[in-house]
């Protein structure tokens, strides 16, 4: 690991999860192309993020971070977008209400494109198939001009996610984030749900609290009317994120311009593999997803690899392990980090550990287990001497059946009648909001 580092070192080590292109020379023009297009974001946007997740490892901010498992191509398009801003935002106003502290607003947005899976191939019917590992890669139909690994899908992705980033970016400049008028973030379907009729009283409030402020003060208040967005992805396809990895003019080190804050899944967080070589040598804030059978020495060891100058916000450890498992795995990991002084933002993410599968076959996850998870992270990390810092969900501003329980109690039954993921579950409008709310009574203990 004190090799020198360079954007393309990661290809001298071994690599998992990368799709097998059939010809190098059409990938490496399309690897060409990206390396000259223009960045996705700039180095004073990441810098800034960091300098909040920091905040957040001392217990001053909260960082929300959410969206789609995996991002469609076909999604880009302006209502989609600004559906997942519209829950963001208003889970975002319920934390800041009830919390008092700043939140720190990351989508899983805007290149969230390829995810890993189990196997390589896939078979139906005797006929053996890739894998679907996203869009960034290749489609969903099961045929095999769909799911060959096709480069061009490089550049593809690149311009959704530049349109997608401009696009967060107009909207939040232009007062779309406007706290004097949160009603402009409703969704058209909300106003059946439970917890809407809560939501509006919080509304009241807030609107009184800045009338009353700005009476005071007799000027309104600008930093009312805009927020920072972030984005983030898992940066899994090596490739692409090598080509948008450059240096800038008066800062001598390297960033990934194609988002604020990529993360490591748990799948490719080797201390020997090519993700934490390539992850190790660049500037931006990055997480490391943390679950499964987890090796706590190893944690610790990769928290000094990737944070060798114990930089505050510079790593995010997010926890993973499932309800089940927890209680008997993030203690020992929270004490194994902490003894080496290395400083780290703590995040959960309470949806990768508790997937399950019907007896028909629906992917889904139980809403109680995910509020569990998310409890039992708040107690552990005051238990520990330590702080949860921010949670992680896969969340759509869309009406989905794809997560079992909460107050509008879909069912195993109601799974197909609104299931739109190809890939993870995620929460519903309704789920999501009452994750906010106890986030928010969790936070004020």
């Amino acid at each position: 690991m004190e090799n020198e580092w360079g954007p393309t070192s990661w290809q001298t080590k071994p690599v998992a999860q990368q799709p097998s292109y059939g010809d190098a020379a059409e990938l490496d023009a399309a690897l060409k192309t990206l390396s000259s297009l223009p960045p996705i974001v700039t180095s004073w946007e990441i810098e800034r993020l960091k300098e909040k997740l920091s905040r957040a490892g001392r217990g001053e901010a909260f960082i929300l971070q959410g969206g789609d498992c995996c991002e469609q191509f076909e999604d880009c398009n302006s209502e989609t977008i600004v559906r997942k801003l519209k829950v963001l935002l208003q889970m975002s106003l319920v934390l800041v209400y009830g919390s008092k502290r700043e939140v720190i607003r990351i989508g899983r947005i805007g290149g969230q494109f390829a995810k890993p899976r189990s196997a390589d191939m896939e078979t139906r019917d005797g006929v053996s198939l890739h894998s679907y590992r996203g869009d960034l890669i290749n489609r969903v139909p099961f045929t095999p001009e769909a799911r060959r690994p096709d480069p061009q899908r490089l550049l593809r992705g690149y311009e959704r996610a530049a349109l997608t980033v401009n696009f967060i970016r107009a909207l939040s400049e232009g007062g779309f984030a406007d706290l004097h008028h949160p009603e402009n973030w409703d969704l058209e379907f909300v106003r059946r749900m439970p917890r809407s009729e809560k939501y509006d009283e919080l509304l009241s409030s807030l609107g009184e609290a800045i009338r009353f402020l700005e009476a005071i003060v007799q000027v309104s208040t600008p930093s009312l009317e805009r927020v920072d967005f972030y984005t983030s992805h898992e940066g899994l396809h090596l490739h692409y994120e090598q080509s948008q990895t450059r240096t800038v003019p008066r800062r001598n080190a390297w960033y990934n311009l194609s988002t604020h804050m990529p993360w490591i899944g748990n799948r490719t967080r080797s201390l020997e593999g090519a993700h934490i070589e390539y992850f190790r040598g660049i500037r931006n804030p990055i997480g490391v997803k943390v679950g499964g059978d987890v090796d706590v020495q190893e944690i610790a060891e990769m928290a000094r690899v990737l944070n060798p100058e114990k930089e505050e916000g510079r790593l995010t450890l997010i926890h993973r392990f499932g309800a089940d498992k927890i209680g008997d795995q993030l203690a020992d990991t929270i004490a194994a980090v902490q003894r080496t002084g290395t400083p780290v933002v703590w995040s959960c993410d309470p949806m990768h550990g508790n997937t399950e599968v019907t007896n028909n076959g629906w992917k889904t996850r139980s809403f109680d287990k995910i509020l569990s998870e998310l409890r039992d992270s708040f107690t552990i990390h005051r238990d520990c001497g330590s702080r949860l810092g921010g949670v992680h969900l896969e969340l759509t501003g869309e009406n989905v059946t794809e997560c079992i329980g909460g107050s509008g109690e879909v069912t195993e039954s109601d799974l197909p009648i609104a299931y739109k993921s190809n890939v993870d579950p995620r929460l519903n409008y309704e789920q999501a909001m009452e994750i906010a709310f106890l986030i928010s009574t969790e936070m004020t203990k």
